[in-house]
């Protein structure tokens, strides 16, 4: 069973569960691997080689099922909303000193403006924060975890 957790001063929302109820998820998804995170990653990998597709608006955002169905696909990105309700996605990155916090964020900027998807970037000494969802739409769609597995992968190589 999935257990969501309130954070205290966010409106945030994480997903908990021991390892049988990943291997379940990702089961569910009919990726062929040796191990639920072997399976993830590809997962992982497969979103990552998606084209974000351009919003003109006038679609709805996903609702929260289908955000948490997308959710298994990307590592360690948490969904928060703000105070007018919109869903983002939003993760941490940490870096060793401020030079490799700026390259990184140096290279989220390239494959943002290759993807014409642009997240909100806060860095400094040791760290990258990264805030991704569709402005147009006020919320999150497929192209947000898109982004979010590219940006996976620049730490992942």
């Amino acid at each position: 069973m999935l257990n969501f957790q309130k954070a205290s001063n966010f409106k945030s929302y994480r997903i908990s569960g021991h390892s049988s109820v990943v291997e379940r998820l990702v089961a569910n998804e009919k990726v062929v691997g040796s191990s639920p995170i072997a399976r993830s990653k590809l997962i992982m990998v497969n979103l990552a080689d998606k084209k974000c597709i351009p919003c003109k608006g006038g679609i709805p955002g996903f609702d929260i099922g289908e955000i948490h169905k997308y959710l298994k696909k990307i590592d360690g990105w948490e969904v928060k909303s703000d105070e007018d309700k919109i869903y983002y996605l939003i993760k941490e990155f940490r870096f060793k000193n401020f030079l490799e916090s700026q390259n990184f964020v140096t290279k989220v900027g390239d494959i943002a403006e290759k993807e014409s998807h642009h997240p909100d970037i806060w860095f400094g000494w040791g760290y990258a924060r990264i805030k991704i969802y569709t402005h147009k739409i006020k919320g999150l769609h497929e192209s947000d975890f898109v982004l979010a597995a590219k940006v996976d992968r620049l730490v992942s190589v």
